[in-house]
């Protein structure tokens, strides 16, 4: 891992999705979440002040970057309930089958590289009955929007931690063994390659 990736691109993450735009977003999402939790793509704790503490027994909480573990450390140490940090990727999550009530992603499927393993791994690991909670950027419904996707992210996600913006994030979950319920979708505030956001839950 380079100095940029390590000590920069996780101030540069932690700035950008903290931002007014996503944070509305994370504070409608996030309190649905119940029972046992597991948050895949962690980073640096913005989703963990969202919770609610009168719904949620206990929270594993995924990141691999060895730079955001920190901040996310920081951001636990406040919560009411148990939380455990686990420095794995979303392809290797370590739970039993059937043995979590909600998995929760946010701007997270963007940079997993096998993203089909991973939404995988999250079917496997959620109980029947359990959600799948998601919001997540993505591939654009506008031709011309989507021409700027593809073109922008090779050297996009060079630079901001392996980022895509074109991943059409409704098809993947369906491919990861999810039935999708509520999706909703729309532009953001911001440059329309950037905002597009797809956001809801869907059932194993």
């Amino acid at each position: 891992m380079n100095l940029y990736d390590r000590y920069v691109l996780p101030r540069v993450l932690h700035f950008s999705c903290g931002l007014e735009v996503f944070t509305e977003r994370r504070r409608q999402l996030v309190p649905a979440a119940s029972g046992r939790v597991l948050e895949v793509g962690a980073g640096s704790g913005l989703n963990f002040p969202f919770y609610d503490p009168a719904r949620v027994e206990s929270l594993v909480a995924l990141e691999p970057e060895p730079g955001m573990q920190p901040m996310a450390r920081r951001a636990a140490a406040s919560l009411a309930f148990p939380v455990e940090l686990v420095g794995l990727r979303g392809e290797e999550i370590p739970l039993d089958d059937r043995s979590v009530d909600t998995v929760l992603i946010t701007y997270t499927l963007c940079t997993i590289p096998d993203v089909e393993t991973a939404l995988r791994q999250m079917h496997r690991v959620l109980r029947p009955g359990g959600q799948l909670l998601f919001c997540e950027h993505g591939r654009a419904p506008d031709a011309a929007v989507r021409r700027w996707q593809d073109r922008f992210t090779p050297a996009w996600k060079k630079f901001v931690g392996g980022c895509h913006l074109n991943r059409d994030i409704p098809a993947l979950i369906e491919r990861g063994g999810f039935r999708t319920g509520r999706l909703e979708s729309a532009y953001l505030r911001g440059w329309k390659p950037l905002t597009f956001t797809y956001w809801g839950s869907a059932t194993p």
